[in-house]
């Protein structure tokens, strides 16, 4: 996602009527304009001399209407932090020179995103690509010899510059037709011209970028939201490590991303290493000795939301074994201790997102963070860097040992801005859901909290379905909007939910409508009861993508329960949808097949079928760009709510794709959806 923060021009206060304090001692509830007021970081890097992170710091120019990022260094035991870069433009995607004298990034001050290098004692920075497209996606070899970066270029079309010229005369064409022989046609918020992002390696000191995965129609990263940690060079820098799905005319409904290992030189085809595995495999990573490759692999085809696994393989040329079978969480970020015995891991964990030390030996799992969200784990020494955010903080960086012990704090770069806004508490409790099996919740008492008061509910619910409303700071869905309007925010993690294990979110399967609701109906009532200070009878139902369909689905299901809802992006008709979006795979598997096979599955928990009972005010947001559910869904779920006579509105972005991320319009999102909630619960 795009993290941003408001530029403050040197001063801690924003334009008059923003609704953020001043310095000067007076605190504010909690607003949409804190939530962009923080500096967000990200990307952190450690130097291999382990004293040094580079990271990304990123602010909101509400002006521009858009992010800026620079790279800043502290040191890793929190000294010494300075900016790196200030340039107008985005520096970001840092990594270190071996000899930790100097930093490579990517940024965007030559009008075209191109490679750049930083000396950390000072200096100014000194372009080193200057490609006609623009670059993303680096990575430095272990020896500092090359460089790799990603180009989007016509697989058939040559060197990047052949595919500058191919697309300046298209430009020039009269004729704005595409013609299409294989889907997809468009993939996120992207109507699909034919090219791919490619691979490139080119010697660090300068020469020609060699296509590594020649004419192989297939990206890498994953699109929309891979990134650096699915390539990698091997440890002896002669080789180069990338995922991607190469499956001809089946990419709308396959999830089979392989491991590829080419040569730097492009002397030869990149070689399938995970042929076998006909799920997901991604995020190689080499052991300090470089003996061992470990990997995330999925083990069901067409399921994007399966376990995944910690795969280990002999490098080079030995036979590969899982390492996590046994392990019932899905790890993500990844990397080895110093001494190649331990893989400390990240994963969504009962509302959390913890950070874990596996033993690459036999696999057993101890807990070293369990609260908050931690990201980007790396090693310094004897010590773990980490990001920590949660519901009342977003990120900042972090160091601990190995056992958990000694948790030291690294940065404080939002200290000031936490302080002037005041957030609600926030509390954790579960319930006997579906079946009588555990659910757990979050709530997020109101800003100034009264016991002896009623509030009204602000009833999130979150998107997936396999997602998580977790302890973590959300830049769009955060529940100190509401908490700071007055509302008490609550959050079920309902079947289906990640780090609750795979059965739990498998459970769902051919059953959007059943055990979600079960869940949504018995946690409103278990916090309502839990919390008496709840006022039952003045709640508001919101939610986006399956939220937004469960909202469609509640309207018709439920349809009594609420004054009002608002949903973003979601669905109004199964099986419609299922032609309208892009990534097939995901309705194939939740639905159990496709709407021609199987009609009664997209009919079952149909929201379009219930139209007629639908009474409840409904707030309706949609973007334009939005192609994972398209902007007819809303429109369809406006028109039958004004055909039937229900109170209702609509706000529509034709410039956002599935999220709203530009500041202006994510302020006009939080005052339309406060305003209408205020309109029927106050």
């Amino acid at each position: 996602m795009r993290l941003w923060r408001l530029f403050l021009c040197g001063l801690l206060f924003v334009v008059a009527g923003s609704g953020v304090a001043t310095s000067f001692g007076r605190t504010h509830p909690f607003s949409v304009h804190d939530m962009l007021a923080m500096d967000r970081l990200s990307d952190p890097q450690i130097s291999p001399d382990g004293n040094w992170i580079v990271f990304t710091r990123r602010i909101t120019d509400l002006e521009a209407n858009k992010g800026r990022a620079d790279l800043w260094l502290v040191g890793a035991d929190g000294t010494g932090l300075r900016r790196l870069t200030s340039h107008p433009a985005g520096d970001f995607n840092p990594r270190w020179s071996p000899d930790g004298k100097s930093i490579w990034f990517i940024s965007t001050r030559s009008d075209s995103s191109q490679v750049w290098r930083i000396r950390i004692d000072g200096g100014e920075a000194v372009q080193v690509t200057d490609e006609p497209l623009d670059v993303g996606n680096l990575v430095v070899s272990p020896a500092g010899g090359r460089i790799a970066f990603t180009m989007e270029i016509f697989p058939d079309g040559g060197t990047p510059a052949e595919t500058k010229d191919r697309l300046d005369n298209i430009e020039k064409r009269k004729a704005s037709g595409r013609i299409y022989e294989q889907i997809f046609v468009r993939h996120w918020d992207t109507w699909k011209d034919g090219r791919r992002s490619h691979l490139f390696v080119m010697p660090a000191d300068g020469g020609d970028a060699v296509d590594v995965m020649g004419e192989m129609d297939a990206d890498t990263p994953s699109k929309p939201f891979g990134g650096p940690e699915e390539i990698t060079f091997t440890p002896d820098g002669k080789g180069i490590i990338f995922s991607a799905r190469d499956v001809g005319t089946e990419e709308a409904w396959s999830t089979d991303f392989d491991l590829y290992l080419a040569p730097v030189d492009g002397s030869g085809q990149p070689k399938c290493l995970t042929e076998k595995n006909k799920a997901w495999d991604t995020n190689p990573v080499f052991s300090p000795d470089g003996k061992t490759l470990a990997y995330l692999a999925m083990a069901k085809p067409g399921y994007e939301s399966d376990r995944l696994r910690i795969v280990l393989r002999r490098w080079p040329g030995g036979k590969e074994r899982v390492l996590t079978e046994n392990w019932d969480r899905s790890p993500s970020s990844l990397c080895f201790s110093a001494d190649g015995k331990t893989i400390y891991a990240t994963a969504t964990n009962t509302g959390q997102r913890s950070l874990f030390a596996v033993n690459a030996d036999n696999g057993a799992v101890r807990t070293i963070v369990k609260e908050g969200s931690v990201s980007s784990p790396g090693i310094a020494g004897e010590r773990i860097i980490y990001g920590l955010n949660d519901l009342r903080s977003p990120v900042e960086l972090y160091s601990v040992k190995s056992d958990g012990g000694d948790v030291r704090r690294i940065t404080d770069i939002n200290s000031e801005k936490i302080a002037a806004a005041r957030m609600g508490d926030y509390e954790q409790f579960t319930f006997a859901g579906w079946n009588d099996e555990t659910v757990y919740c979050y709530i997020v008492k109101p800003v100034d909290f009264d016991p002896g008061r009623k509030y009204p509910v602000a009833f999130l619910i979150h998107g997936g379905p396999q997602g998580s409303f977790g302890n973590s700071f959300h830049y769009r869905w955060n529940p100190q909007a509401y908490a700071g309007a007055g509302y008490a925010a609550v959050m079920v993690d309902f079947h289906g939910s990640t780090g609750y294990g795979q059965a739990f979110c498998d459970s769902i399967r051919g059953d959007w409508g059943g055990k979600p609701l079960e869940d949504l109906q018995k946690g409103l009532v278990a916090a309502l009861k839990h919390y008496p200070w709840m006022d039952g009878d003045r709640v508001g139902a919101l939610g986006a993508s399956f939220g937004g369909y469960m909202v469609n689905w509640i309207a018709g299901n439920w349809p009594d329960r609420f004054r009002c809802m608002a949903n973003h992006d979601g669905n109004i008709c199964e099986r419609m949808a299922y032609f309208d979006t892009e990534e097939l795979w995901f309705p194939e598997w939740d639905h159990l097949g496709t709407p021609w096979d199987h009609p009664e599955n997209y009919e079952k928990h149909n929201p379009v079928n219930f139209v007629k009972n639908w009474k409840t005010p409904m707030l309706v947001i949609h973007g334009a760009l939005d192609f994972r559910v398209v902007d007819t869904q809303g429109l369809a779920t406006f028109n039958a709510l004004q055909r039937r006579g229900i109170p209702s509105k609509l706000l529509y972005f034709p410039d956002e794709n599935h999220w709203v991320q530009k500041p202006a319009n994510s302020i006009l999102w939080h005052e339309t959806v406060i305003a209408w909630l205020d309109q029927w619960l106050k």
